[in-house]
């Protein structure tokens, strides 16, 4: 049978780690004792008031509606206690319409494309950055433009260097900060600025904060709807994947502009079904006890962040320490002269370790490796080891 495949599948790249994957598997058949430290994948259980509050949840025999579609029975506890970690955390106060309970952030970032972007309609990414942007924009037949992401400026996006014609095309403009691959951090003077470029080009600003929890020495992440009018011209997606060790339970919200709010839970009303009840109590729970629960996890973060960029620079490389996100993002070594995928490559093959390659992250990101700090501190040891080995 010739089964029909969609053109947009075409169009969509490699998936970034469904190709370390098959490279690992290669290495592993070659007899090589391979060490991972490439994806961002918390290690750590969730901690235990959360994994209570879902199994209490799952058995309360006296809530009938437990295991029934999300989405006919919410809990209003979620939404609300969303609402009060916005207001503790940032001041904000989210108005009415103005948030949308989700199924984590990944899912949401496609959905929302489709929620607002028409085909041949243009789209703001940065580069490097996390793929799913240009996913989303491939399944709405939108496309991308690619504003690259400079060490030269923090890596934040230079709102100035981005052509006229594409300010005056673009529908939405997708921010990233605390930034994944490269750790960057923007201060709020930077959202200010976002939110004036915004509303000056008729611009949607959405701004992806899966990172805000994992903050260290200190530093507190901004939110975007800190900045007064922000919600007349921007959105903020928040997870509670990597702050609160709950990847495996899909759960977060969009929260901001009205008009964006509901096209995108126009789009969940037709195609999901919303998150479980009993993850949508924990979720709740997560979110009332979050100054209780982060820190502790954030420590294992640091001190994790710490062995990692100690090491390296014992070895030649010269980092700074992260103030925020669960990766350290490094220069490959100059006798690679510049191909993140040659280095990957050879590291894997001398010592075993794989690492996330930058040019995965799209072509800003050639030169430079992730690595990710969701591994227990004797695997890094090791992998730190075995890279100080690497001819």
């Amino acid at each position: 049978m010739n089964v029909p495949r969609a053109e947009r599948l075409n169009k969509l790249p490699p998936y970034l780690f469904a190709d370390l994957r098959r490279r690992m598997a290669d290495a592993r058949k070659r007899g090589i004792k391979v060490i991972r430290i490439d994806i961002g994948d918390p290690d750590a259980p969730t901690p235990d008031p959360i994994v209570d509050e879902l199994c209490r949840s799952v058995r309360d025999a006296e809530d009938p509606a437990r295991h029934r579609y999300g989405c006919d029975v919410p809990y209003e506890g979620l939404p609300a206690a969303i609402r009060g970690f916005y207001k503790r955390r940032w001041g904000v106060a989210l108005g009415d319409g103005e948030l949308v309970t989700t199924m984590g952030s990944k899912d949401a970032i496609v959905k929302f494309a489709l929620a607002l972007l028409n085909p041949g309609d243009l789209a703001i990414a940065p580069v490097p950055g996390y793929p799913t942007y240009n996913i989303g924009h491939v399944f709405a037949g939108a496309v991308t433009y690619q504003v690259p992401l400079q060490a030269s400026n923090g890596y934040l996006v230079d709102f100035d260097a981005i052509p006229h014609e594409v300010r005056r095309q673009a529908k939405i403009l997708w921010l990233n900060y605390p930034n994944n691959p490269t750790t960057a951090t923007a201060p709020l003077s930077f959202f200010e600025q976002a939110v004036e470029f915004g509303r000056r080009h008729n611009i949607l600003i959405a701004h992806d904060s899966a990172y805000s929890e994992n903050t260290y020495d200190g530093y507190t992440a901004p939110s975007i709807l800190q900045v007064d009018g922000a919600s007349e011209v921007a959105v903020e997606f928040f997870s509670l994947s990597k702050g609160f060790n709950m990847t495996g339970w899909r759960v977060g919200c969009v929260a901001g502009n009205r008009e964006a709010v509901a096209a995108l839970n126009a789009v969940k009303e037709n195609v999901d079904n919303g998150t479980l009840r009993p993850i949508q109590f924990a979720a709740a729970e997560a979110l009332n006890r979050a100054e209780q629960l982060t820190p502790a996890i954030n420590a294992v973060y640091g001190r994790r962040r710490d062995l990692v960029v100690d090491a390296l620079n014992a070895r030649g490389w010269s980092l700074d320490k992260p103030a925020a996100t669960i990766y350290v993002w490094a220069p490959v070594p100059e006798k690679y002269n510049g191909s993140s995928g040659a280095f990957v490559a050879d590291l894997l093959e001398q010592t075993g370790v794989m690492v996330t390659p930058g040019a995965g992250y799209g072509q800003w990101g050639e030169g430079f490796f992730r690595i990710s700090l969701t591994y227990p501190d004797t695997v890094l040891a090791e992998a730190m080891d075995r890279i100080a080995k690497m001819k």
